[in-house]
């Protein structure tokens, strides 16, 4: 079976932390922000941990190799 190429895309999305953690940003920053609470906005700046199955796909797409 041929090499997998890891995704750009995820590549360009996510960072992963020395302690193998995947760091994304929030969902839903893009437009009609004055109807969000202005917390919910404030918060959405910092990047966040993704869960644990869905840092495990992410590394498979970061890599591309096995899980």
């Amino acid at each position: 079976m041929p090499k997998l190429k890891s995704k750009s895309c995820v590549k360009k999305r996510c960072k992963l932390t020395k302690s193998g953690k995947v760091k994304v940003g929030h969902v839903n920053k893009r437009h009609l922000l004055m109807n969000h609470p202005h917390k919910r906005n404030r918060q959405a700046r910092r990047m966040q941990t993704a869960s644990t199955t869905v840092a495990k796909i992410l590394k498979f797409f970061i890599h591309g190799k096995g899980v």
